[in-house]
């Protein structure tokens, strides 16, 4: 069963239309670096993302009255939708001058930024293209770490690097909202450690009935809506 975190009736990620569409939509943009010379690989990209999310969401400026807290109540009161775009050469220099923060992976960059209205995008960040965010991991990811979080991705459903890049940010963002106080501080002060894999078709049956923060995707774009895309396996949710 989908382990909300809200109630199920009013599920960020539930396609029925709920209060949370009445509200005023905003969107948290993503912004990953793609120089044609050196793309990164696909899951160093995904994971890179994920932490760029939780980046934003530990930050001071986020919260209390911070000068980017209305924007992320805001934005947390609506349906949480984030998009991700990619850059390369100057308009990855355009996107870096706006306020964000740069999360680097083993070679990605991924800048996140503020939430903005969903038709209030700043020209530097409208102007990206969505599509290109094609990658591919040259060899394959190695096991993930049992004691490390695991954002497990669908095996049955094929996602854009884009897409899936922004359902993982799904994920650690549900399970951000389980951990404790305590355990949130721990796992950011660790540097926001995990790891993106696919789940063994044998094995995703049983992630999604697990009670861990399960994604059910909104269906905006390329998958079908009430799709299971990623289960959120932090050792502190088990």
């Amino acid at each position: 069963m989908s382990h909300d975190v809200t109630p199920p009736t009013d599920s960020p990620f539930r396609s029925e239309p709920t209060a949370r569409d009445r509200a005023p939509q905003f969107v948290l943009p993503l912004v990953v670096r793609i120089e044609k010379s050196a793309p990164p690989a696909r899951t160093d990209a995904l994971e890179t993302a994920a932490r760029a999310v939780l980046v934003l969401l530990a930050d001071e400026r986020s919260a209390g009255d911070g000068e980017w807290a209305e924007a992320v109540r805001d934005w947390q009161d609506a349906r949480i939708r984030k998009v991700v775009r990619r850059a390369r050469g100057a308009e990855w220099r355009r996107a870096e001058a706006l306020p964000g923060i740069t999360v680097t992976g083993k070679a990605a960059e991924v800048r996140v930024f503020p939430p903005v209205p969903l038709d209030g995008w700043p020209k530097e960040l409208a102007r990206l293209q969505v599509s290109g965010t094609d990658l591919d991991d040259p060899e394959p990811p190695v096991e993930a770490d049992p004691d490390a979080p695991v954002l497990w991705l669908s095996p049955d459903l094929d996602m854009s690097a884009g897409k899936a890049m922004a359902q993982v940010g799904h994920g650690a963002q549900l399970a951000w909202w389980e951990l404790s106080d305590e355990e949130r501080v721990a796992w950011r002060d660790a540097g926001f450690p995990l790891a993106v894999r696919t789940a063994p078709p044998g094995r995703w049956a049983e992630l999604t009935a697990s009670g861990l923060p399960l994604v059910r995707d909104a269906g905006f774009t390329e998958i079908a809506p009430g799709s299971c895309t990623v289960v959120a396996d932090h050792p502190a949710l088990r």
